[in-house]
């Protein structure tokens, strides 16, 4: 017999799952939440992976190494005169685990607030929607829910030629501890954990080197994006070599030999540090007993456009199903759960989700890109403005990257906005706001934004559609 009852079980504490129980909480549902994490202070913690060692604490790195770099090397372009600068590593990973702290206290709280039952330990979903809770100390309770919510997230892939020791070889939980400032660190992986860490342990003064299996650079990104990003990467000192594929990495106290292959042959090289970043995979490891025969999709839960799985009352969102592993789209998807649970409309627009790369310029992009309209036979519009023409970038002394607006050629309706460039992670979300009401170019182009700012640039490309920019010359 259960011990207790409630209307909806989540399993999972990451920014789907939590966010899934407290809206459903607030719609007057009774809700636990099964969260297993132990924290670096060895206690436990809310907030999953984006919370504790991925979105929030590199962000925080990114931060720290952002303002050493710019007051190391552009603090004199502003008549600002530093000497004797140095970087503490130690004081940057005590400060990015003070705001973790301090961000997965406030979930608690939240929990608290909204009386959301946090049942700590490992969930396991078992027939008619009961949950089996194994607790820290290896206690079982038993409970049910006439609804369950999977929320387990995702963990980082492994792949066998550089097996995670997190001493020499990391993944990105281990790259976001180093005390040290590695002479040359390696990456796997060019993707966003991979290009972020690596602007990270960059700017700080290590020599980075990434080793990329694809020929193509940022192929989920437009290619007009990904190209001038690269470009700029270049400029930084990232050393990004395309189609060179890992074969076998050896650790050793005092280092890892790293032996890849490209298209001019074998090679081996020596780093301090070598950092996996190859993708991350869905976490379904033995968070529902067989019995209840859950249909699924490869490792993904098997879901239709609700998020309803084949078994009645049984739900997965986030990482757990299709779509892409981000943050923000787990907890749109927890959001829209929550009130489908509670007999309210809800939807989530998967053609207007923001992607965002946090790396100097950021990069950042919603709707198709070009090749992908090409690919489905959509004639387009574009139009490019680039921040070097921006009076405030100029100001910010940030004048890298451009804005791109794609545009249906015949009914003008927005497809895509695209961008590299200062401040990318939020100018994108008036693309996203256009897209998810079926906006057009000219709505952009029509708006009046502020002077100067760097949402101009935005306004502008908008205005390049219809020929009509004022700060740069039209294409004829």
């Amino acid at each position: 017999m259960a011990k207790k009852e409630f209307d909806v079980i989540v399993i999972g504490g990451g920014p789907a799952g939590y966010v899934n129980a407290i809206r459903a909480a607030q719609l007057g549902l009774k809700v636990a939440c099964v969260e297993k994490w132990i924290g670096k202070a060895g206690k436990p913690v809310l907030g999953g992976t984006c919370l504790n060692v991925g979105c929030i604490p590199s962000k925080a790195l990114l931060e720290s190494s952002a303002l050493y770099e710019e007051a190391k090397d552009h603090g004199a372009d502003h008549g600002i005169s530093v000497e004797g600068i140095k970087m503490d590593p130690k004081a940057m990973i005590a400060r990015k685990d003070k705001i973790v702290s301090e961000l997965t206290a406030g979930i608690s709280m939240l929990f608290q607030a909204n009386k959301v039952e946090w049942l700590q330990g490992t969930g396991k979903l078992l027939k008619d929607n009961v949950v089996d809770v194994t607790d820290h100390d290896g206690k079982v309770e038993i409970y049910s829910a006439k609804d369950v919510v999977l929320a387990t997230g995702s963990v980082p892939m492994d792949i066998p030629s550089a097996v995670v020791d997190n001493k020499r070889i990391l993944d990105s939980e281990g790259a976001l501890d180093l005390e040290v400032v590695p002479k040359r660190l390696g990456v796997i992986g060019a993707g966003v954990i991979g290009l972020e860490m690596a602007s990270v342990w960059s700017r700080l003064g290590a020599e980075v080197v990434i080793f990329e299996a694809m020929d193509k650079f940022l192929s989920a990104a437009d290619q007009q994006i990904a190209k001038d990003a690269a470009k700029h990467f270049k400029k930084q000192g990232l050393d990004i070599r395309l189609g060179a594929r890992v074969n076998e990495s050896v650790a050793t106290d005092d280092g890892v030999t790293v032996k890849y292959s490209d298209k001019s042959g074998e090679h081996e090289e020596k780093f301090d540090y070598l950092l996996v970043a190859v993708g991350r995979k869905a976490f379904t490891d033995g968070i529902v007993d067989e019995s209840v025969g859950l249909e699924m999709d490869g490792r993904l839960v098997k879901v239709d456009d609700k998020c309803q799985t084949n078994i009645p009352n049984v739900w997965a969102i986030g990482d757990l199903v299709r779509g892409p592993m981000l943050a923000h789209k787990g907890s749109a998807e927890g959001i829209a759960v929550a009130q489908r649970i509670a007999g309210q409309y809800a939807r989530v627009n998967y053609d207007a989700v923001p992607w965002v790369i946090y790396t100097h310029p950021e990069i950042a992009w919603a709707g198709k890109t070009e090749e992908q309209c090409k690919a489905d036979g959509i004639e387009v519009i574009t139009s490019s403005f680039p921040f070097a023409a921006s009076g405030r970038a100029k100001a910010m002394g940030a004048t890298e990257g451009l804005v791109k607006v794609i545009a249906d050629a015949k009914t003008d309706k927005l497809l895509g906005v695209h961008i590299v460039g200062p401040n990318a992670s939020e100018l994108i979300h008036e693309a996203v706001i256009v897209l998810e009401f079926g906006g057009t170019s000219e709505d952009i182009a029509s708006t009046m934004h502020a002077h100067p700012t760097l949402a101009e640039s935005v306004m502008e490309a908008a205005h390049g559609i219809h020929k009509s920019a004022i700060h740069m010359m039209n294409r004829k």
